[in-house]
């Protein structure tokens, strides 16, 4: 009965035209959104390449200013842009600070189209700045990209809608249930085993298109053959979701037309309102701090430290008297004021700053402890860290970016202090930025959705009420 059942649906499939209109429909929204993502990942990389030899090139005109300075000639510059400063150096030449693009980067947006791709901290800037530097464009955020991961998450369980929703109510529309019914097979292991071969040719369908796009853009699957086996795993274990729900609703409503609209209310619950309410409360229970009162803090500080620059170099000075060698030589700048002026700023910032970390890192949390509520937000979490697009991503991003600031100004400041000029053998020394993304992981999500799966198939098994019999 099982092969016959099996046989008899796939030619049914066949001959209704389903497998053809979703192999071809698969791989126009695939392909499409394969390349959409490509193309944002192209941009993204060709902005850190054309930084990288910007700076390369300014590099290049350092070392030649440095050589005629070193032999003694004169050059056509600013005597506070001659690279012989340190500060000059420091705010003129920056290091690119980029966040590489990860292999799978085209999967997923994620935080990608909020930020920028590099920074360049100046080793007189304010680096609690650059954590709150983004790029929003409106439009973009309204109406999102069009990539790998809406297909996944929006599109792909309208279409396992659109293809299972009736396959036990048509036949009871048709009249032919009871003559089903008298066969040596119960209901539910019959729609269990049609539902099973549209979930395997649904499978083929969409493993088959991913294979095909990534062909076709030239993406070396094999390169990073686990991921992209971890990414085909969590696609298939969403779709067996959304196919436990069809088997759910199939048993329990009953009428097509029911069951089309019980399946549409699922899918917005899931899909837009969970998502919704759990950020809307998140967003209630941790409120983020004000970015106009840090401003207002910013500048409150910076004019206190502005009035009393010398005393703050003193302090500082005696506090840190590796910097203080020279200080009987009395030849104190403004920049000797001012970087001391910066480290009490930033000290000053630095609760405000964590306190808007720690409020985002609640926020994350609450959406991770109920991220169970909805299958969408277990996949596109899992899938923008597949991508390395994720928010957490994107903190350590800027913990990265703090942390080489940090290191950028620590490289400088004892040539500074100590009246040291910058020469061409300190060039090779500059400290040199490496992005180290973090590692990911879908175990939690498979197993997420694998419970989800087991609950709905279970409620589906042990349902006893016959509705659909009536």
């Amino acid at each position: 009965m099982f092969s016959y059942n099996l046989k008899y649906e796939l030619k049914l499939l066949w001959r209704s035209r389903w497998i053809q209109l979703l192999g071809v429909l698969l791989l126009v929204l695939i392909g499409f959104a394969v390349y959409n993502g490509q193309v944002k990942t192209d941009q993204w990389e060709n902005s850190i390449q054309t930084a990288q030899q910007t700076l390369k090139a300014s590099d290049a005109a350092m070392v030649k200013v440095l050589d005629s300075v070193e032999q003694g000639l004169e050059v056509s510059l600013a005597p506070w842009l001659v690279p012989t400063s340190p500060m000059a150096v420091g705010n003129v030449h920056p290091r690119v600070v980029a966040k590489d693009a990860q292999p799978l980067s085209y999967i997923a947006t994620g935080q990608s189209d909020l930020f920028t791709p590099y920074v360049s901290p100046k080793a007189t800037g304010d680096d609690f700045a650059i954590e709150f530097t983004e790029m929003t464009s409106p439009v973009q955020l309204l109406f999102g990209n069009f990539d790998l991961a809406f297909v996944i998450i929006y599109l792909l369980p309208l279409l396992i809608i659109a293809f299972s929703y009736h396959v036990l109510s048509a036949e009871k529309e048709r009249g032919s249930l009871r003559i089903l019914m008298a066969q040596p097979i119960s209901i539910r292991q019959w729609v269990f085993q049609k539902l099973t071969l549209r979930f395997l040719v649904l499978s083929v369908l969409v493993i088959v298109a991913f294979v095909a796009v990534a062909l076709g853009f030239g993406l070396d699957v094999w390169a990073n053959a686990p991921s992209f086996f971890i990414l085909i795993a969590l696609v298939l274990t969403y779709m067996l979701f959304w196919f436990a729900l069809v088997f759910l609703v199939n048993l329990w409503v009953g009428q097509s037309a029911r069951n089309a609209i019980s399946l549409l209310g699922l899918w917005i619950f899931f899909v837009l309102l969970v998502p919704s309410i759990l950020n809307q409360i998140g967003s209630v229970l941790y409120p983020m701090p004000s970015r106009t009162q840090m401003i207002g803090q910013m500048r409150s500080l910076k004019a206190e430290a502005t009035e009393k620059q010398d005393e703050i170099l003193d302090n500082f000075l005696r506090d840190h008297p590796e910097y203080a060698v020279n200080d009987s030589t009395q030849k104190r700048n403004f920049y000797h004021r001012y970087v001391a002026s910066q480290q009490l700023i930033r000290s000053e910032l630095e609760p405000v700053v964590n306190r808007y970390t720690e409020q985002l890192q609640k926020q994350q949390d609450l959406l991770g402890n109920f991220k169970w509520l909805s299958p969408a937000i277990v996949v596109q979490q899992a899938l923008n860290r597949l991508a390395g697009n994720s928010t957490a991503d994107f903190l350590n991003y800027k913990f990265q970016v703090m942390g080489f600031s940090e290191t950028w100004r620590n490289h400088l400041m004892p040539l500074l202090y100590n009246n040291q000029d910058f020469s061409q053998e300190d060039v090779p020394k500059l400290p040199v930025f490496q992005y180290q993304p973090l590692s990911s992981s879908a175990t939690s999500a498979l197993l997420v959705l694998l419970g989800l799966v087991v609950l709905l198939f279970g409620l589906g098994f042990g349902f006893t009420k016959r509705i659909w019999a009536s």
